[in-house]
């Protein structure tokens, strides 16, 4: 907490129905819970994330848990939020087919190689594509920092299959990298490539019929 009090003073001031606690909270948590809603096409992810804190300030007299406890709690009821506006505009995105086993990939560890390689600036522009269930686990594991275990708690599913769409999402991010480096090597490569002379005619083609 930014206030330099202890998560659980604040939580407890929250509780009691403090504003500024309540507000610290908000602001530490509503700048990424507002991109989750956003990247995930919500009509008005302002409103939609003022919704999700009305229900976080309604529901915190009976929250009990950490730090972490209280974030897996908010993103929860965000996802909620977000599926009632899905449902609400009657345009449910795709959902992902169900992974297979994705650990036979050639190239090492997927989740090392593209985590260590995708920033915050980048999460949108990489995650945009991705079919929904895979945006939704790589969003809630890069911007709400949540753990595996907490995203399946998040989106009620099992954390084999988190880790499925993980794998899938991430392996998706890392051959876009590399094929974006690859373009850009290419077009270094032109660039950088001498000019050379026209050929000259052959002698041999001359004369002889």
């Amino acid at each position: 907490m930014r206030t330099g009090l202890a998560f659980d003073q604040v939580l407890a001031a929250a509780q009691a129905g403090a504003a500024w606690a309540f507000e610290q909270l908000y602001r530490d948590l509503s700048p990424s819970v507002t991109s989750y809603l956003r990247l995930h096409g919500a009509a008005e992810p302002d409103d939609l994330c003022s919704e999700t804190f009305i229900g976080v300030f309604t529901g915190l007299s009976g929250f009990s848990g950490d730090e972490d406890g209280l974030r897996r709690w908010v993103f929860t009821i965000a996802h909620r939020r977000l599926l009632d506006d899905w449902r609400k505009r009657s345009r449910r995105p795709q959902l992902a087919d169900e992974p297979g086993d994705l650990t036979t990939h050639v190239g090492g560890d997927v989740e090392a190689d593209v985590l260590v390689r995708v920033g915050a600036q980048d999460v949108e522009r990489l995650c945009d594509t991705l079919p929904t269930d895979q945006r939704s686990v790589l969003l809630l594991r890069i911007l709400a920092d949540l753990t595996v275990e907490q995203v399946a708690e998040v989106m009620d599913r099992s954390v084999a299959s988190v880790k499925a769409l993980q794998r899938r999402g991430l392996r998706t991010l890392r051959d876009r990298l590399e094929a974006s480096a690859e373009k850009g090597a290419d077009k270094g490569a032109e660039k950088s490539s001498p000019v050379r002379a026209p050929l000259s005619v052959p002698v041999a083609m001359y004369g002889a019929r």
